[in-house]
């Protein structure tokens, strides 16, 4: 399989730090990046190996599951930290544009819709995300299967940590419904029930499809490119990160989720721990779970 990864790339401190890519500090940003696009190789490119002691060989590793990986980094206006990233130059392309710096989430629809017919999945993700799943795709095309490809399976994002009140947060719990009642109408198959490895699974037509990222299929790529609104450049849903990152799957696809209980089956890292530091400041804690139902 073929997988074409595009990913918004951005640091152009300002002084707000609204968004991890305005702060000043650099690291945080370089390292997010670096593990970003070295997760993806070390999860489903070819080069896995497994080591035979009895002989001291390596031998292949994985392959049923590894694939022919693109990445490109888009940036823009030359506000980024490609030339400080420690990774081999093969592990990436360089895409600069000249977009505005909220808007660079199109420019990498740009490139997946110019890549139309080359590959077998279409991705965007922003530079601060993380996957850990060898099973992601595996996951995804099962899905496909089950609800066709109108249906789009969205991870959820968490974070993680050792020093607040909780060690994994998932940070896209549901908007206020009218929030996205504009785009979508979650009454239209609102769910879908499966079994995987003899576990029951619910996935739900959800009010925050906002995950920072998308996997698109061929087919789904192609669908949502023939679209009259594609790369409208349309920022009403929410604000324009969100807008680029979103609205167009939103607009186009049934976007799922699974329940809450059911978070790990499809998941992705959000470098740091932004959300997970406003748990008991402007987030509640809720201390157990019946107090949900008090």
């Amino acid at each position: 399989m073929r997988i074409l990864f595009t990913i918004a790339h951005l640091f152009k401190p300002d002084g707000s730090g609204r968004h991890s890519s305005q702060r000043k500090n650099p690291q945080p940003r370089l390292e997010a990046l670096s593990n970003n696009i070295a997760a993806l190789h070390q999860l489903f490119s070819k080069s896995q190996t497994t080591i035979r002691i009895a002989s001291s060989l390596t031998l292949p590793a994985n392959q049923s599951q590894t694939h022919d990986l693109d990445i490109v980094v888009c940036t823009t206006q030359g506000h980024h930290l490609l030339d400080q990233l420690s990774l081999p130059y093969h592990f990436y392309k360089h895409h600069p544009t000249q977009a505005e710096p909220l808007l660079l989430g199109f420019e990498c629809q740009t490139v997946l819709r110019d890549s139309l017919g080359h590959y077998d999945y279409y991705c965007f993700l922003e530079d601060d995300l993380i996957l850990h799943d060898p099973w992601f795709f595996i996951k995804l095309d099962w899905f496909n299967q089950q609800a066709g490809d109108l249906s789009l399976l969205q991870p959820h994002r968490y974070e993680v940590s050792t020093y607040d009140l909780i060690c994994k947060a998932y940070i896209d719990g549901d908007l206020a419904p009218r929030i996205t009642e504009p785009f979508q109408r979650v009454q239209d198959h609102p769910q879908i029930k499966g079994k995987i490895m003899g576990m029951p699974i619910t996935f739900r037509r959800t009010l925050n499809p906002h995950a920072g990222c998308y996997f698109l299929n061929a087919n789904q790529m192609e669908h949502w490119a023939s679209q009259p609104y594609f790369l409208d450049r349309d920022t009403s849903f929410v604000g324009s990160l969100e807008s680029a990152a979103t609205l167009g799957i939103m607009k186009t696809f049934r976007v799922y989720k699974t329940v809450p209980d059911q978070a790990s089956f499809l998941e992705i890292q959000h470098f740091g721990r932004v959300f997970l530091g406003l748990i008991g400041e402007r987030v509640d804690l809720v201390a157990s779970p019946t107090a949900i139902f008090r």
